[in-house]
């Protein structure tokens, strides 16, 4: 794999380290600007809210936007809105800069996956798409939990600027390994953009964004607010906060691969029994989670249940856009991140409720809760395998 490609993971490595990292850093955020920790949890929100908006409308834009100068300066306003995060002393300042460093990650996931492509000859797409992507995964195990112990120890606007200068390996990737083409160049005999955007009106696709949402709500409802469970209901110091994150980002990387490997001939089978469990899981969380040993297994535990649960529903968002070749991605990122958004505010909700910091858990369980109920009927058609279908026919109701 050509070095230019590895460099693009590493800047979407940056992107979902900053996307994820806040998990670790709101008790410090919410101090450093007199505000709650429900609060701070709206940075992660906005986060979220930039790329539901943006993924779609950067991702129709870019169709005739230049490749390198699109990655260059959707980069670059990445890398800045990071730097003004870490340098303001103004909250609405800094929820401001989460929005715009939003917007910039989807402009460059839009663009980037087209472009790793053509880095690599035809029949290797599919293996640069995977290195691509793995920076996503890494973010998980190692930038957050990474980006949780440097704030710990040098404060939270350092780990802004770590995730800034992340950018700059990436941004010399672009300028030295990018063609300056048009995106769309690659796609000039498919579907017309709004032939695409007509996909959207599918009752199949909106159920698949619909539960996609729902199961990464009830994510990040948990996720975003796992420090203050770590070090006030289990009662340990603020280090046990990257531990529990690399417990939750070692299991992510377990359930996203055990799920790859089983979802697109046997997704029926996955959500049966991940969906349940993980429904069983919050609760039990909420439950055990002055044990210390019991919150660290049970942490990796829905690491690993909520994204087979997520990854699999968000490949059938994926199959049901088949239609839209070039918006397809850019609906499963705003189906993921509606949840990403919706998720903090309904935790942050409970935070005030006699649960107090467990509250974010209970409601987790309950947007599992509600996925399954809505799924239920719609079994057999979530059941549906692609491996016998060509990637450009509609899904059969039936297996």
């Amino acid at each position: 794999m050509p070095l230019p490609l590895y460099l693009l993971a590493v800047a979407v490595f940056a992107m979902g380290t900053s996307e994820f990292m806040l998990a670790g850093l709101l008790p410090d955020i919410a101090s450093d600007f007199d505000v709650t920790v429900g609060t701070a949890g709206v940075l992660t929100s906005a986060f979220a809210i930039g790329m539901v908006v943006g993924a779609p409308l950067v991702a129709a834009l870019a169709r005739n936007w230049p490749r390198r100068s699109s990655l260059l300066g959707f980069l670059l306003a990445f890398a800045a809105a990071h730097a003004v995060g870490a340098c303001t002393t103004s909250f609405p300042v800094l929820l401001a800069t989460r929005i715009t460093a939003a917007l910039a990650n989807a402009g460059f996931l839009a663009v980037a996956l087209t472009a790793a492509a053509t880095l690599v000859p035809p029949d290797r797409k599919g293996r640069a798409l995977a290195v691509l992507l793995s920076g996503t995964t890494l973010a998980t195990i190692a930038g957050v939990p990474g980006g949780s112990v440097l704030g710990t120890l040098f404060g939270w606007r350092a780990t802004f600027w770590a995730v800034a200068v992340l950018c700059l390996p990436a941004a010399l990737g672009v300028l030295k390994g990018i063609q300056d083409v048009r995106a769309r160049e690659q796609a000039t005999d498919g579907p017309d953009l709004r032939a695409e955007l007509a996909q959207t009106a599918r009752p199949q696709l909106i159920l698949m964004m619909l539960l996609g949402a729902l199961v990464n709500a009830a994510t990040f409802a948990g996720f975003t607010f796992l420090a203050p469970v770590v070090t006030g209901t289990a009662g340990l110091s603020a280090l046990w906060i990257s531990v529990a994150l690399v417990l939750f980002g070692l299991g992510s990387f377990v359930g996203v691969t055990v799920a790859g490997r089983l979802s697109d001939q046997y997704p029926g089978p996955v959500v049966a029994v991940a969906g349940p469990l993980l429904l069983i899981g919050w609760p039990a969380l909420a439950v055990l989670a002055d044990r210390p040993a019991a919150l660290l297994v049970l942490v990796f535990v829905q690491g690993a249940l909520s994204f087979a649960l997520g990854s699999t529903l968000i490949t059938r968002v994926l199959y049901a856009a088949a239609g839209a070749p070039t918006m397809a991605g850019s609906y499963a990122t705003a189906a993921l991140n509606v949840g990403a958004a919706v998720g903090p505010l309904v935790a942050a909700a409970t935070l005030g409720t006699a649960a107090g910091n467990l509250g974010p858990l209970w409601a987790s369980g309950s947007l599992v809760a509600l996925a399954l109920l809505i799924a239920f009927p719609f079994r057999a058609l979530i059941a549906a395998g692609r491996s016998a279908e060509a990637p450009g026919q509609p899904l059969r109701l039936s297996p």
